[in-house]
């Protein structure tokens, strides 16, 4: 092989290599479902999500020079990077800030519920996406309420999936 420089540009690296992380994501779950049934699966993706959501943030932090966050503003301009970092096209995800301290995610459609559907577990599937998102914000020191409170697969139990966080900086 050559001394070739990598053709890819930025963001499709980047896609990729969230493609990538997913599909890791995805192996292993399957794995552990085959070899230990969905609610012991569940329990590991939990604890596993709780043991690398703050090593991820602080290094996402380390990487944007971020040392604290004190105003929801740096808070938005923080978190618009991190979901630039961690967020592939494929995850349909939208967030928007539609009023102070406050941010509201939508997915159009979810690609864990549907690979949960493929491997008809669904019903039981305990989501780890906002789990993930949450020990971020405990991580990082910021206090935070969310409706709804959601525990199994939003997206399966309504057809929908939203959560809105009400965020509490000021003194």
């Amino acid at each position: 092989m050559t001394n070739e420089t990598l053709a890819l540009e930025k963001n499709d690296l980047k896609e990729l290599l969230n493609k990538c992380w997913m599909t890791h994501d995805a192996m292993w779950f399957y794995n552990c479902l085959e070899e230990c049934g969905i609610e012991k699966t569940n329990k590991i993706n939990q604890a596993a999500i709780r043991a690398l959501g703050p090593i991820e943030i602080k290094r996402i932090q380390k990487a944007l020079g971020t040392d604290g966050i004190d105003t929801f503003e740096e808070f938005k301009r923080f978190f618009n990077l991190v979901m630039e970092i961690v967020s592939g096209k494929f995850m349909k995800f939208d967030f928007s800030f539609p009023g102070k301290n406050l941010i509201h995610a939508e997915w159009r459609s979810c690609f864990a519920y549907e690979g949960m559907k493929g491997l008809g577990v669904a019903d039981r599937y305990e989501c780890g996406i906002m789990l993930r998102i949450e020990v971020w914000f405990d991580t990082l020191g910021i206090k935070y309420e969310v409706e709804p409170k959601v525990t199994g697969c939003m997206m399966h139990t309504e057809g929908q999936c939203f959560r809105d966080y009400r965020f509490f900086f000021e003194k």
